[in-house]
């Protein structure tokens, strides 16, 4: 068995996600995304969709880049 790296849970189905060259090991997709998906830069929740980009920041939408300065990422075309 292995240990979630979030909660410390010594499981028998663990699972492993690798992100930017980072690997760990979890109990759960809920442990999982804690501990792995992007953070906005404006809001600071956890950006479990694809998101918005500009200039290496990462946004969960186009409102928190506005807020944060960016004026030409937009949500819909």
């Amino acid at each position: 068995m292995a240990t979630c790296d979030t909660c410390g849970n010594d499981y028998d189905k663990t699972f492993t996600v690798s992100r930017e060259g980072k690997t760990g090991t979890f109990d759960s997709f809920e442990c999982a995304i804690h501990t792995m998906a992007p953070v906005c830069r404006h809001c600071g929740c956890r950006i479990l969709g694809h998101g918005v980009e500009s200039e290496g920041s990462i946004y969960c939408c186009a409102n928190c880049a506005r807020h944060s300065g960016e004026q030409r990422l937009v949500d819909r075309a």
